[in-house]
């Protein structure tokens, strides 16, 4: 019989005297993903901080962050450009605010065009 080697998952457990004592790794919570037709959508142009460069926004994404980027990966893809995905936002390089906006439509989120 070969035990689960667990201990990565116990490394801040402090020794405890209980003989009944069972360590209980904490469940992910699947925090509720919104269908894309549920999503608000916010896409602007960007320039602050970034030399001058400019960046297109999209804001507002409710899901995990597998699901942000995968969609960031779609979205670099049609564009052709790079970019990243962190903090619930996406950066796609350039200014592809038009383009975003008609790729997220086409995939049922809703999208507003922001002013930025």
């Amino acid at each position: 019989m070969v035990k689960q080697n667990d201990w990565k998952e116990r490394l801040g457990m402090v020794y405890s005297t209980n003989p009944d004592f069972k360590y209980e790794t904490p469940e992910e919570s699947n925090s509720e993903i919104l269908p894309a037709n549920k999503q608000n959508l916010r896409v602007q142009l960007d320039r602050k901080q970034r030399k001058g460069k400019s960046v297109t926004l999209i804001t507002g994404f409710a899901g995990s962050d597998d699901d942000l980027k995968e969609l960031a990966k779609t979205l670099k893809t049609k564009c052709g450009v790079g970019g990243s995905a962190k903090d619930g936002e996406i950066l796609i390089q350039g200014d592809f605010c038009n383009k975003v906006v008609e790729i997220l439509s086409g995939l049922g989120y809703k999208v507003k065009r922001s002013g930025g």
